[in-house]
């Protein structure tokens, strides 16, 4: 079966320095090179969700200028339905600048323009599509307010609903009511419950917080260590895969967006899931940029045979 899967998120255009490291307070250091690509983590999870082969649709903004024209562009050529990315007439295009270092560690900033402009009323336009869909993912790079009216109309229909909570901030009121599945990474785990993540019990402390805040259904990413996860009826660790990483952007969001295309609705398939997750993002973090990085369902068999 093939996920149809819509993604609700940002549109960036990505700037990224090359460093030898992060410079230090005060600090001004030279970059060795820079490389401009589509990015935003809206545009990873849907370009991972799309070469992972889910029917992939993307709902969100741009500005009036050739950056918003070049990431419909981006989105396009891997095949995703941009029927539904708005033009916002006063507020520019998304960015990021991307400090990466010799160790392929990175510092993001990023400026929300046209993606944090959202109104609920692109909701309103988009029913159609959130109906149809299997899976419906969002991330706080866009007003949580556009994310709570879409997820309440998904929930109506029989969708499941992602939360990526990045970057972490509090949590709207009646959110984690209608999502199913929250996957943030320790760090934002940790600002969100107020319990640090180092082992397996201040994972299972971090579950047990988010249940009493609504959501039983937990994925935390650990970086290279691995994906820890929790629903009612199980809980486990899913270690990544060993490589050398040469640039971590993308690899979070190539995780949430392969996981997409593989989990089964009622998430009874989610160790499986999880395992294809990390096989996607361990070959992302050993390529360059944010959607050049990300691989397709041939790449990933091909590397894990």
């Amino acid at each position: 079966m093939t996920n149809k899967v819509v993604v609700l998120g940002s549109l960036n255009v990505d700037t990224t320095l090359h460093i030898d490291q992060m410079p230090k307070p005060g600090e001004t250091i030279s970059a060795k090179s820079k490389t401009n690509s589509a990015g935003g983590k809206g545009a990873n999870q849907a370009v991972a969700a799309a070469r992972s082969g889910a029917q992939t649709s993307f709902i969100g903004q741009v500005g009036d200028d050739s950056n918003g024209i070049f990431m419909i562009d981006a989105l396009k050529l891997d095949g995703i339905n941009t029927d539904h990315v708005g033009i916002n007439q006063v507020d520019g295009t998304g960015s990021a600048v991307i400090l990466l270092d010799s160790q392929g560690q990175n510092s993001i900033m990023v400026y929300g323009g046209a993606n944090q402009a959202m109104k609920t009323e692109v909701i309103a336009d988009s029913q159609a599509l959130i109906k149809s869909a299997d899976i419906l993912i969002s991330e706080f790079e866009t007003p949580q307010e556009v994310t709570y009216e879409a997820f309440k109309l998904a929930k109506q229909h029989g969708v499941t609903t992602i939360l990526n909570p990045a970057p972490a901030s509090k949590i709207i009121y009646g959110l984690l009511e209608v999502t199913d599945l929250i996957v943030p990474n320790e760090t934002e785990s940790a600002t969100l419950t107020g319990i640090e993540v180092n082992d397996t019990d201040s994972m299972d402390q971090n579950a047990a917080k988010f249940s009493e805040m609504g959501i039983d259904n937990l994925i935390i990413t650990v970086g290279d260590r691995g994906a820890y996860y929790h629903t009612p009826s199980n809980s486990g660790f899913v270690p990544a895969f060993k490589v050398k990483a040469k640039d971590t952007t993308a690899a979070g969001d190539t995780f949430i967006g392969a996981f997409s295309s593989q989990i089964n609705q009622d998430l009874s398939n989610i160790e499986a899931a999880l395992v294809y997750a990390q096989k996607a993002s361990s070959i992302t973090v050993q390529r360059l940029g944010a959607l050049p990085s990300i691989p397709t369902a041939e790449e990933i068999k091909a590397e894990y045979k």
